[in-house]
């Protein structure tokens, strides 16, 4: 295809390769590493040398592969973006990271809840609450509620998935305790 006279001029390097790094680029690449270091310095107390065993059979080898190549790679990414001009907002960026780990609490506050409320309850309550912290009303939360029904019946009651019943049940009548803990 021709260039026209009016079109701007190609640049010289396609635009996969950035001017700059992203917020928070250099601050990823270190926990990344720091991480995998941790990680690749802990093999020794939680992995085993099997005598007689091939190298590709030790339980060591590939995790420790696996954590060097983050570890190589990492240096590789670091090295290769360090001398680029950053982006402002690195901690803006860390803070929206750390605002994730809510979702981490919601999810165990809903493990820990199971036991004690069950397995339909807390599922609904769940799925209706994080409609809620995300801002939707009305009907969206309705269909989270549909949805928590649906999963909690998918599982239990056609999947026949084992889930302990919560201790809740336990005050229900002898016939729907057992329709509780079988089906809900």
């Amino acid at each position: 295809m021709r260039q026209q006279a009016d079109d701007p001029p190609a640049p010289d390097h396609p635009h996969v390769f950035p001017e700059s790094r992203k917020p928070g680029e250099i601050l990823f690449v270190m926990i990344s590493m720091g991480v995998a270091l941790a990680l690749l310095a802990a093999i020794p107390w939680q992995t085993t040398w099997l005598p007689g065993k091939g190298l590709a059979s030790q339980p060591r080898l590939w995790p420790s592969l696996s954590l060097g190549g983050v570890v190589l790679f990492g240096l590789m990414n670091a090295w290769s973006r360090i001398r680029v001009t950053r982006t402002p907002g690195r901690w803006q960026e860390a803070a929206a990271w750390l605002r994730s780990l809510e979702f981490i609490g919601w999810y165990m506050l809903y493990v820990l809840a199971i036991p004690v409320i069950g397995y339909l309850l807390a599922t609904v309550t769940f799925c209706t609450g994080l409609a809620l912290r995300l801002g939707y009303r009305g009907r969206p939360v309705w269909i989270a509620a549909a949805f928590g029904l649906f999963v909690v019946l998918f599982f239990k009651s056609a999947m026949n998935v084992k889930i302990p019943g919560g201790a809740i049940y336990e005050f229900a009548p002898d016939p729907l305790r057992y329709i509780l803990l079988r089906y809900f």
